[in-house]
C-alpha cells in the first residue's frame, strides 16, 4: 500500500510538471524579458508602450473591438435565447447542438469560409455581378472592420446563446406572468423584469465573449490584413516580422493581465449562474400566435445566413471551377510546384496534423486523466487551486504561448525549438483543460462506497482504478480525447511560432495559400479548409454523442 501511494504522488507530479515547464516557465520567461530584457530592470518598453501613438491606438482598438463584438452578439444572441428558453418546435435540439459547430471551427476555416461566400471571388458577388453584369464585385468587406465584428459574432453567438438560454430555461417563468398581471407588456417587460432576471447570465457570456474577441488573432490577421492590428496581431509582428522581443513581451504582459482579470471575473459571475433546474413543461410551450411565428422564423433564419451560410459557400467553392464542378484543387493538394510558397506538397500537412492530433491526444488524456483523477479524490484548498491551475492556459493566448516557447526553449538544457515535440507540447498545453473538464464531472460522480467496498474486498488501488474507474469514466475519456483531437487538429496561434517549414500543419497551409495570389492557390486553401472542415463536424457529432449520456462540463 505505502508502494502504491508513491507511486501514486509521482504520477500526479507528471501533469504538474508539464504544466511548469511548458506553462509557466515559458510566461516568467516573457515576464523577465519584458522587464530585464539585459539582466538588469528596464522599462523602456513599457515606457514606448504608453508614450507611443501606434501602440496606444493599437490597445485602443483591441479594447473596442471586442466591445463591439461582444455587443453585436449579445443583441443577436439575445433574441435567439428567448426562443430556445421558452418555445418547444421540431427541430430544436438539432439546431441548438448545430450552431456550437462554429465555435469549434479553426480561424482560418473560418477565414476561408467567409472568403468564399463575401470574398471578391466568392459566391455573392459572383451571383450579384452575373445577375446586374457588373464588372466588379459590389460587396467589398475584405480588409474591413465590418468583416471582423461579422466573424467574432459568427464565432462567439452559440457561446452567448448557451450560457443566456440555459439559465433563462431554468427561470420560472410566474414570475412574468406576475408582471404581466401588474400591467408590465412589451418593452417595460423586458426593461423591468426579463433583463434583471438575466443580468448573471448576461454578464457571463459577455465576459467570455470579451475574452475571445480580445485575444483574436487568426481573423484579424487574415481577414483585417495590414491595418488592423489587436495585440494578438502585433506581438506576433514584433516577433516574426520586427524581432523586437522586448516590445512583444511588454505586450504579452499587458495582455496577460487583461485575460486573468476577465477570466477571474467570470469565474466569479459563474458561481451566480447556479439555479434550481425547473421541469421544462413548466417554461416551455408550443408557439400560439404569428408574433411567436414570426419571431421564431425570424431567428431560424438569422441562424441560418450568420451560421450556415459562410460553411455552405465554402464547401461549395471548394469543388468548382469556372462555374462547373471539378476536384482538381483536392488533387492539386497532392502537389508542389516550383516557386510553390510551401516547402512540401499541402497534403503532407494533412498528414502532419493527424500526426500530432494522435499524440497530442494520447498525452493529453494521460496527463488530464492523472490530473483530474487526483482533484476528484481530494477536497481542499490546494486542489482547489491545482484545479485552477490547470484551467489557466485557457486564459492564455495562443500567440503569447508561441511566444513564450521561443525565448524560453531555444538554449540548453531545454533546446526545443526546431523539435516537432515542441508543438505536441503546445498543442497538449491547450487541450489539456478540455480533457480535464469532461473527465472530473464523471469522476467526482462516482460514488466512494463502490470503491471503498472493493478495497474492503482486496482490490489494490491499480485494480479499483482499471475495474471500476475506467469503466464508468469511458465515455468521459472519449469526450476528452476527441476534444483533444480537434484542439490539435485547428490550432493556429501558437502553431505559426514553433512549426518548421517543412512541417506544417493544416491550419498554417491555409493559411499561406490564401495570401498568396492566383485562383489555384485560392482554391486549394478552400479544399484544405473543407477537409478540416469535414473532421471538426464528425468529432463535432461525436462530441454530442457521447455528450448526451456524459456529465462533460462543456
Amino acid at each position: 500500500m505505502r508502494l502504491e501511494r508513491l507511486v501514486g504522488r509521482r504520477l500526479v507530479l507528471a501533469p504538474i510538471v508539464f504544466l511548469a515547464i511548458f506553462f509557466v516557465y515559458p510566461l516568467v520567461s516573457i515576464l523577465i524579458v519584458s522587464l530585464a530584457p539585459q539582466g538588469q530592470i528596464d522599462l523602456t518598453g513599457f515606457v514606448t508602450l504608453v508614450t507611443s501613438n501606434y501602440y496606444r491606438q493599437t490597445l485602443w482598438f483591441t479594447f473596442w473591438q471586442a466591445a463591439v463584438s461582444t455587443l453585436l452578439t449579445l443583441a443577436l444572441a439575445l433574441p435567439g435565447a428567448y426562443v430556445f428558453a421558452r418555445f418547444s418546435f421540431p427541430g430544436k435540439s438539432v439546431l441548438l447542438a448545430l450552431a456550437t459547430l462554429p465555435f469549434l471551427l479553426p480561424t482560418v476555416v473560418v477565414a476561408a469560409a467567409f472568403s468564399a461566400l463575401v470574398g471578391p471571388r466568392g459566391v455573392l458577388n459572383q451571383w450579384l455581378m452575373d445577375s446586374l453584369q457588373l464588372t466588379s464585385p459590389p460587396v467589398e468587406l475584405e480588409r474591413t472592420l465590418a468583416i471582423i465584428l461579422i466573424v467574432h459574432v459568427f464565432y462567439n453567438y452559440a457561446v452567448a446563446l448557451r450560457i443566456i438560454s440555459t439559465y433563462w430555461l431554468n427561470v420560472n417563468l410566474r414570475l412574468e406572468e406576475s408582471a404581466r398581471v401588474l400591467g408590465a407588456y412589451g418593452w417595460r417587460l423586458w426593461w423591468d423584469v426579463r433583463l434583471p432576471l438575466l443580468r448573471p447570465a448576461i454578464l457571463a457570456a459577455a465576459a467570455l465573449v470579451f475574452v475571445f474577441t480580445f485575444t483574436s488573432f487568426g481573423v484579424v490577421l487574415i481577414l483585417g490584413g495590414p491595418r488592423f492590428a489587436t495585440l494578438e496581431v502585433e506581438i506576433y509582428r514584433q516577433t516574426a516580422h520586427l524581432f523586437n522581443l522586448p516590445m512583444a513581451a511588454a505586450l504579452s504582459l499587458v495582455q496577460m493581465a487583461v485575460m486573468f482579470a476577465m477570466m477571474s471575473l467570470y469565474t466569479r459571475l459563474q458561481r451566480r449562474l447556479a439555479l434550481e433546474r425547473v421541469p421544462a413543461e413548466q417554461t416551455l410551450r408550443r408557439p400560439r400566435t404569428p408574433l411567436q411565428y414570426g419571431i421564431i422564423t425570424l431567428n431560424l433564419v438569422l441562424m441560418a445566413v450568420l451560421l450556415f451560410a459562410p460553411l455552405a459557400a465554402l464547401v461549395g467553392r471548394s469543388f468548382s471551377a469556372g462555374g462547373q464542378f471539378t476536384l482538381t484543387y483536392y488533387q492539386m493538394l497532392a502537389t508542389n510546384p516550383r516557386g510553390s510558397v510551401l516547402f512540401v506538397p499541402p497534403l503532407q500537412a494533412v498528414t502532419n496534423s493527424l500526426v500530432f492530433a494522435v499524440l497530442t491526444t494520447g498525452l493529453a488524456i494521460s496527463l488530464g486523466a492523472i490530473a483530474a483523477h487526483w482533484l476528484a479524490r481530494r477536497a481542499s484548498r490546494w486542489t482547489a487551486w491545482l484545479d485552477s491551475l490547470f484551467m489557466l492556459p485557457l486564459a492564455t493566448s495562443a500567440v503569447t504561448l508561441g511566444f513564450g516557447y521561443i525565448i524560453a526553449l531555444d538554449r540548453p538544457p531545454l533546446n526545443l525549438r526546431t523539435s516537432p515535440a515542441l508543438i505536441v507540447a503546445a498543442h497538449t498545453l491547450v487541450a489539456l483543460p478540455f480533457v480535464m473538464r469532461s473527465v472530473l464531472p464523471a469522476l467526482r460522480s462516482i460514488t466512494p462506497s463502490i470503491q471503498e467496498s472493493a478495497r474492503v474486498l482486496g482490490a489494490s488501488s491499480w485494480q479499483v482504478w482499471r475495474l471500476i474507474d475506467l469503466p464508468l469514466i469511458s465515455r468521459s475519456l472519449v469526450t476528452g480525447a476527441i476534444f483533444a483531437f480537434t484542439v490539435s487538429l485547428g490550432e493556429f496561434g501558437a502553431s505559426l511560432f514553433v512549426a518548421r517549414p517543412n512541417t506544417p500543419t493544416m491550419p498554417i497551409v491555409i493559411y499561406r495559400l490564401l495570401g498568396q495570389p492566383g485562383p489555384a492557390n485560392y482554391g486549394q486553401a478552400l479544399a484544405m479548409s473543407t477537409l478540416l472542415l469535414a473532421a471538426a463536424c464528425a468529432a463535432f457529432l461525436l462530441i454530442e454523442r457521447v455528450r448526451r449520456a456524459n456529465g462533460s462540463e462543456f
